[in-house]
Formats: structure tokens, C-alpha cells, sequence
């Protein structure tokens, strides 16, 4: 599909789902629907589809969910119905896009020179390098133009339609290695999407964030992507000026001899000296792992993995495991054509998924286990889509389980916050020890956590922020279930009970036990009055206060 037939079918999609319903023709039948919808025992998204095309026809044609949630919106603003918090549960469309908590918002730079030259990348022409013209935020950009204002704008437009709060976003700022590209641009895109949350223009970065700290879309986690031998303390400190607060990595392997047969272009040291300097600084670490690289085998990748967690340096906090993709135009493409190269069979990456999941930590989160690449431009290997589907059906089947942070999230179900239990895991890195909080149920989903580091007294001085020496840092505070909107009551949802503060009161005393002066937290710009609340005071980078 070239890029006319692309617009072509985003134009005729638009025209179909965006334009708003008749109300004055509508409604009658919206309220039957509704009505339907409230009564109906087991609401699945069939079920819900029979009784749109039950009730609300347009032009002789079921109408979109996506016009049944703006409609629904529509009509209690009016005052023609009143809120129904159930019933609006019942409406929402993919749910799962904020049962962590806060609503994403994926944007993406421009092109831009990439210095790797790792042989399994992709570059088409207009994109940033690895990101492909089907790929859903690849196009989302390319409709936008690349422009930080619009795509932001969009992304909150469309979330608001499918029914979601916005008021809570983070903000991943895709596209490539950020640390290449012109510090200018840089501060210009990060406004500009400011601004597009703000609704309102600013004179500049420092502006758009002030105003951004009470806005209605605020901005309570900010994720930029990088390689890791571009990470150096003045790098750390550039991204926290910017605002971000967790930091993506391609770590790729944990083997030089694999990084180097695939021209990754940096080494496991680099990598352990990112982690350290990120960790050290607050920020949480996420870093992506290839399996099936050249070189590598099933079994190889196994013990490749464990590196992850045996390794001090690294235990990251969370994860993508991207297994290697094989699409025409790379020079891995040239290289399996000469027979060098063999894509794992289904079973064999399925195997290795499973023993993967099987001992990730629990103060981890997998985000993904496998990139989303249309099918169409995979030449061999794996083109399941849905492969962690296949890979928790399986585990299922085998009576194991995954410990990981997205395995346990309580996501929609309905708690008792004085019925969680507060569980505590330490562990050490090559720089900190490590307290990961955490808030569970009795059948142990994860309600909420917080993470602690307390720098080790042979931490690397030279490679500690100076407004972070002799602070132990909190790196995270998240409270799980669907996202609320900023002041309205939990109906049993995870989400305003008072857990966030009951977390940071925990390691706040175990700081002061442990003999630290003060406390940081690496505050989101969003979130910075939630801890001026909580006697935190702003600082250059970060928030703060004495114990």
C-alpha cells in the first residue's frame, strides 16, 4: 500500500467512525440501547455489537462504537441523561488502554540520521529508523506530519472518544535514538506536545511545563528511547530538564560476540554503565531484548535472559522482548538468503517466551513480547501478532504462571484497600539497594507500588547528580485498576484510595531508617502538586524533602 492508498483509507475510515451521530434523530433509539446495555447479563463486545445493530442503525448500517461512546457523552453533557458510571464502564472501548492507570499517548519524531548500523534494522524512507510505513504509530505520525502538537492532540481525541479519561497521560516520545537529534528540536517537541495537552500555546519548555503542573491533561510520566553508549551524566541530566522520567534501552543481548556479529555498534558494558547512571539518577529503566539475533540459538537466548536478573548491573524494571524480525531490505535479509541465518520455528520461540516469563521477577513488568509489525512485511519467522496471547495459553496449559507486574495488575477488578497486603522485596544492584513496595490482594494481584533506591556508599560519586548526592531516590509511585479522572471518588477501584501516599510514607521511613538526610522523587510535571501535598518541594530536576 503506497502512501496515496493510505490516505485514501485513513480518509474513508474517518469519515465513517469521526462524524458525529444525529442526536435529533438518534436518541430515542440511543436510550433503548442503552437500556439494552444495562440489562444485559454478560456483556461481551459481540453482544454489544448485536444490540448496536439492534437498536441504532445509520443509513441502514450499525453505527461504530466509537459514535455510540461520543453520543453517550453528548447526551449527558446536555443534561438530557445523567452520568451513569456503570453503564459508561459497559460503553468504553478497549478497556485494557488504561486499566494501568494512566492514559498513553505514543508520538513520533521525524527522521533523523540513526548512528547504528545494526544489520537487522529496517530504514524506510520518511521514518525514523526500525519504524516501518504499516506500522498503527508509524501512520498515526505520518497522517500528522510528524508534528508533536497534532499528534498529541489526535491521540487525546481519539482516547476521549473510546471513552477513556485523559487527565492522567503518559507521554512516549518514539522514533529512534532521541540523543542524536538537534537539542532544539528536542525542547521544541517536548512543548509542543505539552502544549497540545495544556490546550494552550507557550513561549517555552520551561512555560509549557509550569502551566502543565495544573492543566487538565496532565503529564504523569514522560518516556523517551535511546541507545545505551549515548547515555552519559550530562545525557541524564538533559532528559530529566526535558522532563522525562523512564528511559527505553536497546539492550539487545548480553553477549558482546552477539552485539558485535549483529553490528549493534556498543557492548554489555556500555549497557551495565546506562543502567547504572539512569538507576543512580531515579530514572526507571526499560530495556528491550532481542532473541533470535544472528548468532544466537534457543538455548543460547535462555541463558542470554537470565542475564538480565543474575547480572547486578542490570535488573531493569521493565522489559520488551522484541524476537528478531526478518524483513527484506536488511543486510540480515542478504544473510539469510545465503543460508547464515535461521528465523525460530513458532515452538521453538514459544518455548523460549514461556521460559523467559517463567523467571522474570516480580518487580518487573513485561510491556511486550513481540514487536507490532504487520504480518506483510515479515519475510520468515514468527507473524502472530498475538503471540502473548499464545504464550499465556500455553502457560496456562502447563500450570505455570508469569510473576511479572502485568500478569498481576488488578486492571478492572474492584478492591479493599484496607484488605491489601503490603509486601516488601529488596534487592541489590551494582550501585543501590533496591526496595520495591508493593500493595497486593490476597489472591496476589497488584493493587499499587512504589520503588526505593538508596545509593550504595561505593556508588561512583562522578556519576551522581549533584542535587541528588546523599538523597535516597523515589524512582516510582503507580497505582494500578482503571484510570480515574483527578478528583473523583474510588467506587472500588485501586485508583484514589489513598494507597499512593500510603506507599511514599512507607519509604519515606525506610530512608530515614537507613540514615538518609532527604528524600527525592523523580516528579512528573504532572505530578508535582500531588507531592507538594505531600511536603515534597521542587528543586532544580526533582522534588524533595528533609526527614
Amino acid at each position: 500500500m503506497n502512501r496515496q492508498e493510505r490516505e485514501r483509507a485513513r480518509a474513508h475510515w474517518q469519515a465513517r467512525h469521526l462524524a458525529p451521530l444525529d442526536l435529533a434523530r438518534h436518541t430515542d433509539a440511543l436510550l433503548a440501547l442503552f437500556d439494552a446495555v444495562r440489562a444485559a447479563e454478560h456483556l461481551t463486545r459481540a453482544e454489544l455489537n448485536r444490540l448496536i445493530l439492534q437498536h441504532v442503525l445509520e443509513e441502514g448500517k450499525p453505527v461504530p462504537q466509537e459514535k455510540i461512546v461520543a453520543a453517550y457523552r453528548q447526551l449527558v453533557a446536555r443534561g438530557t441523561i445523567p452520568f451513569d458510571r456503570a453503564l459508561w464502564a459497559r460503553l468504553r472501548l478497549k478497556p485494557a488502554r488504561t486499566l494501568s492507570g494512566v492514559a498513553p499517548v505514543a508520538v513520533m519524531t521525524k527522521a533523523y540520521p540513526c548512528p547504528g548500523t545494526c544489520i537487522f534494522c529496517p530504514q524506510a524512507e520518511g521514518f525514523p529508523k526500525s519504524y516501518l510505513p504499516l506500522e498503527p504509530g508509524a501512520q498515526r505520525a505520518e497522517e500528522h506530519q510528524f508534528d508533536p502538537f497534532r499528534q498529541t492532540q489526535a491521540r487525546l481525541r481519539t482516547l476521549e472518544m473510546l471513552g477513556h479519561a485523559t487527565d492522567k497521560v503518559e507521554l512516549l516520545i518514539l522514533g529512534g535514538t532521541w540523543s542524536v537529534y538537534p537539542h532544539a528540536y528536542q525542547e521544541w517537541f517536548v512543548q509542543r506536545c505539552l502544549d497540545a495537552l495544556n490546550g494552550t500555546d507557550s513561549t517555552s519548555l520551561a512555560d509549557a511545563q509550569r502551566v502543565n503542573e495544573t492543566a487538565a491533561h496532565r503529564n504523569v510520566g514522560m518516556v523517551m528511547e535511546t541507545r545505551p553508549d549515548y547515555i552519559t551524566l550530562d545525557e541524564v541530566q538533559r532528559l530529566r530538564t526535558l522532563g522525562a522520567t523512564k528511559v527505553q534501552m536497546g539492550a539487545q543481548s548480553l553477549d558482546d560476540a552477539i552485539l558485535a556479529a549483529n553490528a549493534r555498534g556498543h557492548t554489555v558494558a556500555a549497557t551495565r554503565r546506562a543502567v547504572r547512571l539512569l538507576r543512580l539518577a531515579g530514572f526507571k529503566v526499560h530495556l528491550h531484548w532481542m532473541p533470535n539475533l544472528l548468532g544466537a540459538t534457543p538455548e543460547s537466548d535462555r541463558v542470554d535472559f537470565a542475564r538480565l536478573w543474575d547480572d547486578p548491573a542490570l535488573r531493569p524494571d521493565e522489559i520488551k522482548i522484541y524476537p528478531c524480525s526478518l524483513i527484506e531490505g536488511t543486510e540480515l535479509y542478504t544473510r539469510w538468503q545465503r543460508g547464515e541465518y535461521r528465523p525460530y520455528t513458532d515452538d521453538e520461540l514459544i518455548e523460549l517466551l514461556m521460559a523467559c516469563k517463567r523467571v522474570v521477577p516480580p518487580y518487573c513488568r513485561i510491556n511486550r513480547v513481540v514487536r507490532d509489525i504487520p504480518a506483510s512485511y515479515i519475510v520468515a519467522g514468527n507473524k502472530q501478532s498475538h503471540l502473548r496471547m499464545v504464550v499465556q495459553r500455553a502457560l496456562r496449559q502447563r500450570g505455570w504462571q508469569c510473576q511479572c507486574i502485568r500478569c498481576r495488575e488488578v486492571r478492572g477488578e474492584n478492591i479493599v484497600a484496607d484488605a491489601l497486603r503490603l509486601d516488601t522485596l529488596m534487592y541489590p544492584t551494582d550501585a543501590t539497594t533496591e526496595y520495591f513496595l508493593s500493595y497486593n490482594t490476597s489472591r496476589g494481584r497488584l493493587a499499587g507500588l512504589a520503588r526505593l533506591s538508596l545509593p550504595s556508599s561505593h556508588a561512583p560519586r562522578d556519576e551522581i547528580l549533584d542535587e541528588l548526592r546523599g538523597c535516597a531516590v523515589i524512582r516510582e509511585v503507580h497505582v494500578y485498576g482503571r484510570a480515574l479522572e483527578i478528583g473523583a471518588e474510588s467506587e472500588g477501584q485501586a485508583q484514589h484510595t489513598g494507597l499512593g501516599a500510603r506507599l511514599i510514607e512507607r519509604a519515606v521511613e525506610i530512608a530515614r531508617d537507613a540514615g538518609f538526610g532527604r528524600v527525592a522523587v523523580i516528579a512528573a510535571i504532572g505530578t508535582r502538586e500531588y507531592y507538594r501535598k505531600l511536603g515534597f518541594e521542587l528543586g532544580e530536576l526533582y522534588m524533595a524533602k528533609s526527614l
